[in-house]
């Protein structure tokens, strides 16, 4: 599903120029999977890489055998929006739309149909379902965090992405959020990957893959 081969990314800042070499990695369809180290070791640049977010690196990203770093952007953004579910560090939702309006955008902009029952089912899953018609700025942080990820999840997508997902989260919601990742993953037999420095999350998953500062 996921092969990462001789990969590496400068940064040029000014007069400070840094290389990130990554380790070799791949994962297979279904497969879940911890990123895990210090800050600053380049989780969330590496997760950016295999999304597309970034570009410009060295090396060979596929994804179901299908290169990414040569894809031209309209090719990218459609895959990306059909295959791929984000979760960002920060939520980045929109904050003129409802809860419920947030989650049925992610089918409208991947052109796909909308689903009010599958929203309603993920908010549940969430316990958030007494907020489908709240604005974003009535959530907390910690809300605004589910919500996010119950967009994400929207698209059944192949390849679950997710930056921090849980680190605004006290224990109860830590356990609801990464028990519902690792759920709907396994439905839909999709691939996961979590960048995290939570703890908590260690003994959740098989297949870790630690970056080491440089």
């Amino acid at each position: 599903m996921i092969s990462v081969q001789n990969l590496t990314y400068r940064y040029s800042q000014a007069n400070d120029s840094k290389e990130i070499r990554f380790p070799d990695f791949s994962l297979q369809a279904g497969q879940h999977c911890l990123l895990l180290g210090e800050s600053g070791c380049g989780k969330t640049t590496l997760l950016h890489l295999i999304g597309g977010l970034l570009r410009s690196q060295k090396g060979n990203i596929k994804i179901s055998d299908i290169d990414m770093t040569i894809l031209p952007n309209w090719q990218l953004d459609r895959f990306r929006g059909s295959k791929m579910g984000y979760i960002f560090q920060r939520n980045h939702l929109l904050t003129s739309l409802t809860v419920k309006q947030n989650l049925l955008a992610a089918p409208f902009f991947a052109g796909k149909k909308e689903e009010e029952g599958r929203a309603e089912e993920l908010l549940s899953e969430l316990g958030l379902s007494d907020k489908s018609n709240s604005k974003i700025a009535a959530l907390s942080y910690g809300q605004a965090q589910r919500v996010s990820i119950a967009r994400a999840l929207m698209n059944k997508p192949a390849l679950l992405i997710a930056d921090e997902p849980t680190s605004a989260l006290d224990d109860k919601n830590c356990e609801r959020v990464i028990n519902l990742l690792l759920k709907m993953a396994n439905q839909s037999w999709a691939t996961l990957l979590v960048a995290t420095h939570d703890q908590r999350l260690k003994d959740r998953f098989d297949k870790q893959i630690e970056l080491k500062s440089t």
